[in-house]
């Protein structure tokens, strides 16, 4: 659950903190007051794509802070990705710079916007105010049937089988018609492989040789200073050992006389017994070190080997054992591929694969499909678009990594009417109702735990707002739904109630974002119903409206 969003400069909103609760609350204001601002900074800590022009004018950075409540199984992804915070507790960062740069944080951790928008997906929900638009478009209608099923998984492995199939499928048809392309290929394949394959190459072969051969080309330089220096902590008359020797006889004196120092002498003893372990370590170094032109050569004879053949292949020396790996696994793969009957016997087998785990997906997505047409028609019912039955039509299409279904979503107004697409018979007031019904239907399901609603009324108003903050009170019982609206109906059924309005601060126009308490609640409710002017009359319908 959101429980609370952190702006700096960012458009209108010089700073704020805004808590949330949990149930339904409703984002008021006047047009152009910021409500969307709002949300699009949500979005952008939700993993939005970002735009400078963002920035509050006259500010050089942006920054965006959203808190979320978590659960155990968020913690535990989280910290199987190393981005694991306080336990309970997610916290989303976003940060915009006037030259285009963006950063994103996720506990404090860096991360790519990938990331935060995988996890963004598991946090927030957002019905934008253009859902009626995108559920004109068939891709968008089997979307929605997935989304209220549940088939990520499904969808992800079909996804993955159908690549695979297609990938065969390409090699097949290459090894069929690209014969001389194939054994040029194979053949600049096995060159390279020849190449490498002679000299074996290992694994860190390169760094290992060139620390040796440093090692051996200054060993004798080694020696002597090794050597120097152990005789200069331990050997020499004026040794490092001997002063410290009699440092270590006057320190025990003074502890004789004051045992405080008892300290102090015991550091001086442990420095002597440093020395001498250091200088005992030196002397061996250097005895152990040996002066071995022949190894040198070898050494030397094996990088230039490697060198040669590196820059002949034009990769980098430290990387030939992983490009022997990879020119034999390039290799097997074309060779296999140029087997056509293996070839073709793999790419049936995966074809029929596909087709059954598409098959079962278009069973399971029929069997949603029926579940989320009733929801969304006994919703439809309440709407005031009494009648009306949606109807979720499946045809066969083409396959594809999404499977093999067309959706066409119908539209009948009354029962026993032929069902026609909603693009060609639903209205725009109608579209936005069926879209917020469907949403509505979705979010009964999902598990994500906050819901944001972008004027999800837009173009309804009487009778049927008031059963649009109904739907959003109840959705409100089981999630956390914000919602930002222009209708008194709606925000009147909200828990909370947050108000956006605009002030100006010297030159600028600021957004500011107020809770209001009940009073408060009253008469912004009755500036939404009444206008410029508030009467006692618009007041009163505002209190009705909240006793409701």
């Amino acid at each position: 659950m959101l429980q609370r969003l952190m702006l700096s400069q960012f458009v209108i909103v010089r700073q704020a903190e805004i808590e949330f609760g949990p149930g339904f609350t409703a984002l008021t204001g006047e047009t152009g007051a910021g409500k969307s601002i709002l949300l699009d900074a949500l979005g952008l800590v939700l993993g939005a794509r970002a735009d400078p022009s963002l920035i509050a004018e006259g500010a050089s950075r942006a920054q965006i802070s959203a808190e979320f409540s978590s659960n155990p199984t968020l913690d535990a992804h989280l910290t199987s990705l190393d981005l694991q915070g306080d336990g309970g507790v997610i916290l989303l960062r976003r940060t915009l710079e006037s030259d285009g740069k963006s950063r994103a944080f996720i506990n404090g951790h860096p991360v790519t916007l990938t990331q935060m928008r995988e996890l963004g997906d598991q946090l927030v929900d957002i019905h934008g105010q253009h859902a009626s638009q995108a559920l004109m478009r068939p891709a968008h209608q089997r979307g929605l049937v997935d989304a209220f099923a549940d088939h990520a998984p499904e969808l992800e492995s079909l996804a993955r089988t159908f690549e695979q199939w297609q990938e065969r499928q390409a090699w097949l048809d290459k090894a069929l018609s690209s014969d001389r392309e194939m054994a040029l290929e194979r053949d600049r394949l096995r060159w390279r492989f020849d190449e490498l394959d002679t000299l074996r190459p290992k694994a860190g072969e390169w760094e290992t040789l060139a620390e040796e051969q440093k090692r051996l080309a200054h060993a004798a330089e080694l020696i002597e200073l090794a050597s120097g220096a152990s005789a200069v902590l331990h050997e020499d008359d004026a040794s490092v050992s001997s002063v410290l020797a009699g440092v270590v006889g006057r320190a025990r004196q003074l502890v004789q006389i004051d045992a405080r120092l008892e300290p102090i002498l015991q550091m001086i003893e442990s420095a002597q017994a440093q020395v001498a372990e250091a200088a005992s370590d030196l002397a061996t170094y250097a005895q152990r070190i040996d002066l071995d032109p022949q190894r040198l050569s070898q050494v030397e004879q094996r990088l230039t080997t490697l060198h040669d053949c590196a820059r002949k292949l034009r990769i980098e020396p430290e990387m030939m054992a992983a490009e022997l790996e990879a020119v034999r696994q390039a290799l097997q793969a074309l060779e296999a591929a140029q087997d056509t009957e293996a070839l073709r016997a793999e790419v049936q087998a995966l074809k029929a694969r596909y087709v059954e785990q598409a098959e079962r997906l278009s069973k399971q997505r029929k069997q949603a499909a029926r579940k989320l047409a009733k929801s969304v028609s006994a919703t439809l019912e309440r709407l005031s678009m009494a009648g009306s039955q949606l109807q979720i039509d499946f045809t066969p299409g083409e396959p594809a990594a999404h499977g093999i279904d067309h959706v066409d979503f119908k539209l009948a107004g009354h029962t026993g009417t032929q069902a026609r697409s909603i693009a060609k018979v639903a209205s725009g007031g109608e579209l936005s109702r069926i879209g917020l019904a469907i949403s509505v239907a979705a979010a009964k399901v999902t598990h994500i735990a906050s819901l944001i609603f972008d004027e999800a009324d837009a173009g309804v108003g009487g009778a049927v707002a008031q059963v649009i903050g109904d739907l959003m009170r109840e959705l409100g019982q089981e999630h956390q739904v914000l919602c930002v609206t222009h209708l008194p109906q709606v925000a009147a059924r909200a828990h909370q109630q947050l108000r956006v309005s605009k002030q100006r601060e010297g030159d600028a126009v600021i957004s500011e974002v107020t809770p209001l308490a009940r009073d408060a609640r009253i008469e912004e409710i009755a500036r939404m119903l009444g206008g410029v002017e508030i009467t006692p009359i618009t007041r009163r319908h505002a209190r009705e409206l909240l006793a409701y």
